[in-house]
């Protein structure tokens, strides 16, 4: 089932009642109620937000990612459920105890996977293409030679321009592109957690004040649909400076877009799912893959 993902950025009184989330807008509007169930993903983007403990616990409960934004107004914190899996504890054990080859075999797919959705990405877009493919033939384990690096040199400039460089307090549109990244982020982490995964240990990321390092890994193949959403806002609308609410909610639109995973259709939401449940199996033994997403 797709969740639904909501967006708050005026001021409001969030509880709960009969399981139900009752957004109360605080300068008296018609107040919404929406089944907890029925949610995936919420962002509070106001600082006169006020929300209720039990409507928190609910949230948390149905594994609802909750992002909360700084006084700028971008993503800074997210409530993540720390026991959202049956089987967590051998989950959490196959994970801690996975080899070094393993880790780099894992980052391999995973560098590969990203490189093959960025090539694909410039072919949509009209942009060369066929060398960034040929370089994801080539990865070795544990991308030794960096391969991701090259292909970033060659993507960046060939999708924004010549004179764009990716760089996180760079000219838009990467105000855009951090943006984007730190909701599928947040979204990576929550369905890790789903899958009864720690989000900190990372297979390739490893920073100790970093503690999202398995998000920051598996979300690498799933930037180009950011990318691609960027691309077509930046494209309409070359100079975004100030990210607006509707600007946000256009890049929140990612987690409902179309992802193919083995040749079935999904929104991307539900993929990340299917990705890291199958990377559990991977540490579990079971198979040898993770299934990642082919953009189309």
């Amino acid at each position: 089932m797709l969740k639904r993902t909501l967006f708050f950025s005026n001021p409001y009184r969030l509880s709960l009642k009969n399981n139900q989330l009752v957004a109360e807008p605080k300068d008296g509007t018609e107040t919404r109620t929406i089944p907890v169930e029925d949610i995936g993903f919420i962002v509070l983007d106001n600082m006169q937000i006020s929300i209720s403990l039990p409507l928190i616990e609910a949230l948390v409960s149905n594994n609802v990612a909750v992002v909360f934004t700084d006084s700028k107004h971008m993503p800074q914190s997210m409530l993540l459920n720390l026991d959202a899996h049956n089987s967590q504890t051998e989950i959490f054990r196959n994970q801690i105890n996975a080899s070094l080859p393993l880790k780099k075999n894992l980052w391999k797919q995973t560098t590969e996977a990203k490189i093959k959705n960025q090539a694909r990405l410039l072919k949509l877009c009209d942009r060369q293409s066929l060398d960034i493919m040929k370089l994801s033939a080539n990865v070795k384990s544990g991308d030794v030679e960096n391969k991701e690096g090259t292909a970033a040199r060659l993507y960046w400039p060939r999708l924004m321009g010549d004179q764009f460089i990716r760089d996180r307090y760079g000219d838009p549109p990467n105000n855009l592109l951090n943006y984007g990244y730190i909701i599928l982020r947040a979204a990576v982490a929550r369905s890790l957690v789903g899958s009864g995964l720690l989000p900190t240990l990372g297979i390739h990321h490893r920073n100790k004040y970093n503690s999202y390092c398995l998000a920051d890994d598996i979300m690498e193949p799933y930037r180009p649909y950011v990318d691609r959403r960027v691309f077509t806002m930046f494209k309409n609308e070359p100079d975004i400076f100030i990210l607006e609410k509707e600007h946000k909610a256009e890049l929140l639109k990612v987690l409902t877009d179309d992802v193919f995973i083995d040749d079935l259709r999904r929104p991307l939401m539900i993929a990340l799912s299917m990705t890291t449940s199958s990377l559990a199996k991977v540490f579990a033994g079971e198979i040898k893959n993770i299934k990642y997403p082919e953009l189309r």
